[in-house]
C-alpha cells in the first residue's frame, strides 16, 4: 500500500509517497505532485531517505555501560529504562531538579516536542531544557517577535515568492540546502521579478541572481543599514505606511542616516554602486520581500541584524501587504513547530512565555498540575551544554538527549564534548550510534520518520502529517513510548499524562495551545489530510491564516515596531595572528550533523568529507594547491581538511561545511559567543588563520 507522507529532512517538508520496494524489502520513494510545496520534486536526500531505515548502522537494541570506562553492551528495554530513570533520579535527588537537563531536536515531531517539554517540567521538575533549534533560526524568531509581536518563519506561503517584484535573499543558499525551493526564485525571475543574493560566497544560488552582494562575514547589519540610508536619502520611504502601521521610526531613521554608503562600503566591502543597484531593485516594484537564513542569524548580533533587514521592509511599506514583507527560511524539519510547543527554555505550548502567569495557569490546567510547580525559564542551548558536569550548585549532572548530535553540531565542539564526558549520567535516544550517543551511559534505539505517525510544521507555518509507512525493526521503540516508560518509573501518578499514541498527544497539544500565539486548537489529523496541511494560527471553529498581518500586527497596539539598531563588530575580529574570516554552512548531499546522511552510500559518494573553500590568492599565500590538507586554526582549536580553491569566495574568507566529526569538524573552531536576546551562537563568523597542514604539525 502506498502511503502519502513527507520527507524527514529540511523545513520544506516535501511531499512524497512511500510504497513497498519493488526489489523486495524496504520502501521506495515515489513522487507526490499534488502537494504544492514541492510538486513532486525531491532532492537527493529525499529520494534516498528510506536507505537509513534498513541501514546496518541502525540501532535495534538498547545499549548500556556498567561504568564510564566500560564499553557499551546490549541490554533489555527494562534494564535500559531502569538505568535512565535511576541516573536522572540520582542527580535530581542529590543535587536538585535543575541538576537534570533535557536537550531536544528540531527534527522531533510536534507531539514529541510537546511531550518532551511536559516531561521535563512535570516529571523532572527541571527548568534546564532547550534544543538544537536554538542554533537554527532563534535570532530571526526574536527579531520577528520584537517587530511584529509574533514569529512564524514565513508569514506567507512559498507560492507568493514568484508573485513579488524583488527578493533580497540574505545568507541563504536554497540551491543546496533545500533544492526544490529554488524553483520559486526561478519562477520569480521568469515573471519579471529580480533576485538579489547576499552571501560572501558565489554559491549556486548566487549564480541565479540578478545582483550578488558579497559582504565580509559579520557585516550584514551594516549592509542593511546602508540600504535603508539610500532608501531615505532617495525619498523612497512609504511615509503613509510608517505613520499608520509602525512605531519607532525616528530611532531607525537616525541609525540608518549614520551609515552613509561610503562608510558601509568600508565596513562590508560591497561597492557603493552595488548598494545603489540593490536599493533600486528593491524599491522599484510595488511588492518586494526580504528573506533571511542562517547567514545573518547565526551571529552574536543576529537579532539586531535581522531587525535591520525588517526595518528596511517596514520603511518601504512591505510587511502586511500582498506578496510582500519579511520572512525567514527555517532550516530544520520541525524547527518552527519544535519551539512552539515547549522544548525551548523559555516557552510553553502555543508559543506562550513561561514568565506569563496567565500562560502558566492555562497550561498547568491542561496538565493537571499547580502552576506554582512549573519551573521558570532555563538556559539556552549552548549555555546548557556549557553547564554540563560543571562543579557547584549550578552544574547539570545528568542529561536526557533526544534527536540531536551536539558533539558535531555545537560551537566550540571539543569543549562541549568534554562537558558531555564529565556528566554523572548521559542518556541518548537516537536511530544510529551518533558521535554523541557513543559517549552515553545508556543508548535507546528509537523509531524513524517512516515508522511512526506525527505532525510537523514547515517553514510556512503549515502543519503537516507524516504517516507511518513501515514497522520499526524489532527492538526499536518510539520516543513517546520512551517518555511513557520513564514517567512510569519516575512519577507513576503522572504516567497516564504521557500517552504513546501520537494523535492522543496532539489532541492535548491542541488544548494546551488554545488561545496562544501558535493556536493549533482548530487543527486535527483529519483536517490536515483533507486540506493538504493547515496554517496556524487556527483556533477551534476558525479558519487558518496563510497570510499574516494584512489587517494588523500581533503587537498590543497592532503596529509593527522598528528596531532602530546600530552596526557593531563581530564578537571576534581578525587580527595579525588570525587574519582570515571563517564561515560555515551546508552542502547539497549532507544534512545537519550528518549522523544519518553519512550512512547513505549515494550521499557519501557525492560529499565524502569536509573541505576548506579558499580563494586562489589566499591559497598562494598559504602555499596550498587544490586538494592539499590545510589547517584552519582559531583561539578554540583547529580543523584539518583538503583545500578547495575557488574564485567564488572572498579572498579574506574561508568556508567549511559542518557535517563531519573528527579532524575536519569545523565546529571545533567556531565561536560560542551568544546573541544577548536569542542565545544564538556566532557560527557564521570567527577569526582564523590558515596553514598547510604540514606547517601546522601534521
Amino acid at each position: 500500500m502506498t502511503v502519502d507522507t513527507h520527507c524527514p529532512y529540511c523545513s520544506l517538508q516535501c511531499g512524497m509517497a512511500l510504497a513497498p520496494a519493488a526489489a523486495g524489502s524496504g520502501l521506495d520513494v515515489r513522487e507526490r505532485p499534488a502537494f504544492d510545496v514541492n510538486r513532486g520534486a525531491l532532492c537527493g536526500k529525499g529520494r534516498t531517505a528510506p536507505a537509513v531505515l534498513g541501514s546496518a548502522a541502525r540501532l535495534t537494541q538498547p545499549l548500556v555501560r556498567a561504568d564510564p570506562a566500560a564499553p557499551l553492551r546490549p541490554a533489555s528495554w527494562a534494564e535500559a529504562l531502569d538505568r535512565v530513570a535511576a541516573g536522572l533520579a540520582a542527580a535530581r535527588d542529590g543535587h536538585g531538579a535543575d541538576a537534570v537537563g533535557v536537550f531536544g531536536g528540531g527534527g522531533l515531531t510536534n507531539e514529541k516536542a510537546y511531550a518532551l517539554g511536559k516531561f521535563a517540567r512535570v516529571v523532572l521538575g527541571t527548568s534546564q531544557i532547550d534544543y538544537n533549534g536554538r542554533f537554527c533560526m532563534s535570532s530571526a524568531a526574536a527579531a520577528g517577535n520584537r517587530a511584529f509581536g509574533l514569529d512564524r518563519g514565513l508569514p506567507f506561503p512559498l507560492a507568493d515568492i514568484p508573485r513579488t517584484g524583488c527578493v533580497i535573499l540574505v545568507g541563504a543558499n536554497p540551491a543546496e540546502t533545500m533544492p526544490p525551493a529554488l524553483r520559486y526564485f526561478t519562477e520569480l525571475r521568469a515573471n519579471g521579478g529580480t533576485l538579489v543574493v547576499v552571501d560572501p560566497r558565489r554559491t549556486r544560488t548566487a549564480e541565479q541572481a540578478d545582483l550578488h552582494l558579497a559582504p565580509r562575514p559579520g557585516t550584514d547589519l551594516a549592509l542593511a543599514l546602508g540600504l535603508l540610508h539610500l532608501v531615505i536619502a532617495e525619498g523612497r520611504t512609504d511615509d503613509a505606511y510608517i505613520a499608520e502601521r509602525t512605531t519607532g521610526w525616528p530611532a531607525a531613521r537616525a541609525a540608518a542616516m549614520a551609515h552613509w554608503p561610503e562608510l558601509v562600503e568600508r565596513i562590508t566591502g560591497v561597492p557603493v554602486p552595488h548598494l545603489r543597484a540593490a536599493a533600486e531593485l528593491f524599491c522599484a516594484p510595488e511588492a518586494a520581500m526580504v528573506l533571511t537564513a542562517r547567514g545573518p542569524e547565526q551571529q552574536a548580533k543576529g537579532t539586531d541584524t535581522v531587525g535591520a533587514w525588517i526595518d528596511l521592509c517596514l520603511a518601504t511599506g512591505r510587511p502586511g501587504r500582498p506578496f510582500s514583507g519579511y520572512g525567514c527560511l527555517t532550516g530544520q524539519g520541525n524547527g518552527q513547530g519544535g519551539r512552539e510547543h515547549g522544548q525551548k527554555a523559555d516557552q510553553l505550548p502555543g508559543y506562550r512565555l513561561l514568565t506569563d502567569p496567565a500562560a502558566r495557569a492555562h497550561v498547568a490546567a491542561v496538565w493537571g498540575v499547580d502552576p506554582g510547580t512549573l519551573p521558570g525559564p532555563g538556559r539556552s542551548a549552548y549555555e546548557l551544554l556549557d553547564a554540563l558536569g560543571a562543579p557547584g550548585p549550578d552544574g547539570v549532572r545528568a542529561l536526557l538527549l533526544m534527536g540531536s548530535n551536539p558533539v558535531v553540531s555545537a560551537p566550540r565542539a571539543a569543549h562541549v564534548e568534554r562537558r558531555l564526558r564529565s556528566l554523572d549520567f548521559l542518556a541518548v535516544a537516537d536511530v544510529v550510534l551518533s558521535e554523541t550517543a557513543a559517549l552515553a551511559d545508556v543508548v535507546l534505539p528509537v523509531a524513524q520518520w517512516a515508522e511512526e505517525t506525527g505532525t510537523l510544521t514547515n517553514l510556512e507555518g503549515r502543519v503537516l502529517l507524516r504517516r507511518r509507512a513501515a514497522d520499526p525493526p524489532p527492538g526499536v521503540r518510539g520516543d513517546l513510548d520512551v517518555l511513557r516508560g520513564l514517567a512510569e518509573r519516575l512519577a507513576p501518578a503522572r504516567a497516564a499524562g504521557f500517552p504513546v499514541a501520537a494523535e492522543e498527544v496532539f489532541a492535548e497539544l491542541r488544548r494546551a495551545s488554545a488561545g496562544g500565539k501558535a493556536d493549533y486548537s482548530g487543527i486535527t489529523y483529519a483536517r490536515i489530510e483533507a486540506e493538504g496541511g493547515v496554517f496556524w494560527p487556527c483556533p477551534e471553529g476558525g479558519e487558518p491564516v496563510p497570510r499574516m498581518f494584512l489587517d494588523r500586527f500581533a503587537t498590543p497596539d497592532g503596529r509593527a515596531r522598528f528596531a532602530g539598531v546600530q552596526h557593531r563588530p563581530a564578537a571576534e575580529e581578525t587580527d595579525a595572528e588570525y587574519p582570515v574570516w571563517l564561515t560555515t554552512g551546508r552542502v547539497l548531499a549532507q544534512y545537519q550533523s550528518g549522523a544519518q546522511t553519512r550512512r547513505v552510500p549515494e550521499l557519501t559518494a557525492a560529499a565524502p568529507g569536509p573541505y576548506v573553500q579558499m580563494h586562489p590568492d589566499l591559497a598562494a599565500r598559504v602555499g596550498a594547491a587544490d586538494g592539499d590538507p590545510v589547517a584552519v586554526l582559531s583561539r578554540r582549536g583547529r580543523a584539518v581538511a583538503p583545500a578547495r580553491i575557488s574564485a567564488e569566495i572572498r579572498a579574506d574568507t574561508v568556508f567549511m561545511p559542518f557535517h563531519w566529526p573528527g579532524a575536519g569538524r569545523v565546529n571545533t573552531v567556531t565561536n560560542p559567543a551568544l546573541d544577548p536576546v536569542s542565545g544564538m551562537p556566532e557560527f557564521k563568523v570567527c577569526a582564523v588563520r590558515v596553514e598547510r597542514a604540514e606547517a601546522a604539525g601534521e
